[in-house]
């Protein structure tokens, strides 16, 4: 079996920011489509891991952009699993232009959890097997971000719109958050050109983030979003993590 998924996409309306450039979020949608698209030719897809009492959940990604497509750009994305680790399933993207140019490349942990107790299995006990694939470009594997402590401030609250078939606030909503912290007149200066988010614990409905940022003079810009609820030294205080660059 090819372990490379193609797919060619038109960029739509609903994927593109107010200038018409395509959304940090929708890169990562885009992304969980297709992954999720091959995992149900591996007989690995949503309804086959529920049945086992399992899902895939992301828990790293790192996005690199040459270029932000725009509206109705037709793009071709690839993407493949790499070779599973101790803890994560890897998995690279890349997506080109009709000329064959590179726009944004990606690459993300996944990992499979126990649908009822929301812990995190191990693919040693877990019997499921991805075949993985090393083609040679893939980014390395992205980091933990350290915790920092940032100046700006707000809150926000999880919505329903917000979440996915595991009853979590979808992954890709997090760079939805992110844009929000920033003016539309900051974004139409300055694209974003990179971006890591690390997620942490789980975001459910109805729950209150705290979210701390900054944008330094050089455009790097911080996102750490801690549960209010939770008491600071447990495991679980910490929602996500984001840092990222802009033009």
């Amino acid at each position: 079996m090819e372990l490379i998924y193609r797919t060619q996409i038109t960029i739509s309306v609903t994927d593109c920011d107010c200038f018409g450039r395509l959304k940090p979020s929708a890169i990562l949608s885009m992304i969980q489509q297709a992954a999720t698209n091959q995992c149900l030719q591996l007989n690995m897809g949503w309804e086959d891991m529920a049945k086992k009492n399992m899902f895939w959940a992301v828990i790293r990604q790192k996005v690199l952009i040459t270029r932000l497509p725009s509206y109705d750009q037709r793009i071709t994305l690839e993407t493949w699993p790499g070779k599973t680790s101790r803890v994560a399933y890897p998995r690279s993207a890349i997506a080109y232009d009709e000329q064959g140019n590179e726009l944004f490349r990606v690459i993300g942990l996944w990992v499979l959890m126990d649908l009822t107790t929301r812990a995190m299995i191990l693919p040693k006990e877990s019997g499921i097997v991805v075949p993985g694939y090393v083609r040679g470009d893939e980014l390395a594997l992205p980091k933990s971000l350290a915790v920092k402590h940032l100046s700006g401030h707000t809150t926000r609250q999880v919505m329903y719109s917000e979440l996915d078939l595991n009853s979590h606030m979808n992954n890709a909503r997090y760079l939805d958050w992110m844009d929000d912290l920033l003016p539309s007149f900051f974004h139409k200066e300055h694209p974003i050109k990179e971006f890591t988010i690390n997620y942490s614990s789980e975001a459910r409905e109805s729950e209150n983030i705290d979210l701390q940022y900054e944008l330094t003079p050089e455009g790097q810009f911080y996102v750490e979003a801690t549960r209010i609820q939770d008491n600071p030294s447990t495991d679980h205080h910490r929602v996500f993590a984001i840092q990222a660059s802009f033009v």
